[in-house]
Parts: structure tokens; C-alpha cells; sequence
């Protein structure tokens, strides 16, 4: 998809190859993600909890789309610096207070790249006795090679690219973006 002439605006002129997801198709995707949530969680303490920074506009219109209750918080983890290439150091930098136990926990993630910051996750997550313990992830890769836990719930299977735009950032750029955009 070619990008519209506002895009060069939005980013200060600086390049992307193109739009791979437009802001239409994310929205639908995130409503149909929403209604399998809701339905796969008929019952007991639902907590969202979004791996920041990348998912909180996905998540924030996620959780609009589950129909029924739920609590959120947030886990900050960090593994890019401004590079493009996870480093494969996973440092933890916010653990949420919220009690975990026996509530259904779903982690909501922007992209599953390397697996590696999912991984400790799920191990630190696993630990605090959870009901249940879920990944949705709006994007996934495939390229992780051995995944403790495989996401349940996926908006898109993405390129091999770097994206940006929709909360996902290269060196804290593009999060503003209504649509997910290719650099390369």
C-alpha cells in the first residue's frame, strides 16, 4: 500500500517503505480479537495486562472490544534500545502490584519478534499462581525460535520488516502512527 502524503508529514519526512496494515483493517481485526476474548473467558477475574510501550493503543482498543469485566495493568520491559534488532537483554523495568493470583491473566503484547522478552515473562507471570495465563499479541512474526507459551490470540502474521506505527516505535518514533508502516 502506498503511503498517502500526510504519512511524510506525521513522521518529520523521515522514510517508510509503506503501509502494511491501514488503520480500517487494524480496527476490524482488534473487534474480532475482541470477541474471541470475550467468549473465551466466560467466567472469573480477567486481568489485561500490556507489555509497554508497544501495545497501549492496542491494548486500550482491545480492552473497548472484550464485553465483560476486566481489570488492566501494565509490565514495562525492555530489549531494543534504538536498534533494530532485539539485544536479547531483557530488563524488567515496571512489575505490576496487582495480586495475580487466580485471576485469568492475559498479556497483551504488540509484537512477537524473538520471543525472548515473552519468554521471561511467562516465566515471572507463571510463578504468581494465575488461573490461567494467555498471550495476545497483534502481531507475530514467527521467527521465535522456541516460545514458552505460543500467543492464543494474534491480530496478523507479520512481515519479516521492521514496523512502526500503532504504539510500535523505532528509537521512540512512529507510536503515533494510525496505521502499521514498514522502514525497510
Amino acid at each position: 500500500m502506498t503511503l498517502p502524503e500526510t504519512a511524510v508529514k506525521r513522521t518529520g519526512g523521515q522514510p517508510l517503505a509503506r503501509i502494511v496494515y491501514d488503520a480500517d483493517v487494524i480496527a476490524r481485526r482488534v473487534a474480532e480479537l475482541g470477541s474471541a476474548i470475550t467468549v473465551a473467558y466466560p467466567d472469573g477475574e480477567l486481568l489485561v495486562l500490556g507489555l509497554l510501550k508497544g501495545s497501549f493503543i492496542f491494548l486500550s482498543d482491545l480492552v473497548r472490544q472484550i464485553e465483560r469485566p476486566l481489570q488492566v495493568d501494565f509490565l514495562v520491559a525492555a530489549s531494543y534500545g534504538a536498534g533494530t534488532v532485539s539485544s536479547g537483554d531483557v530488563r524488567l523495568l515496571y512489575d505490576p502490584e496487582t495480586d495475580l493470583a487466580g485471576k485469568h491473566i492475559l498479556l497483551v503484547e504488540d509484537i512477537i519478534d524473538t520471543g525472548k522478552t515473552l519468554n521471561r515473562l511467562v516465566t515471572l507471570l507463571g510463578a504468581r499462581q494465575p488461573r490461567s495465563l494467555e498471550i495476545c499479541a497483534l502481531l507475530h512474526k514467527h521467527i521465535a525460535e522456541h516460545l514458552s507459551l505460543e500467543a492464543r490470540f494474534v491480530g496478523f502474521d507479520a512481515p519479516r520488516a521492521f514496523l512502526v506505527g500503532y504504539g510500535l516505535d523505532h528509537a521512540e518514533n512512529y507510536r503515533h502512527l494510525p496505521y502499521i508502516a514498514s522502514l525497510t
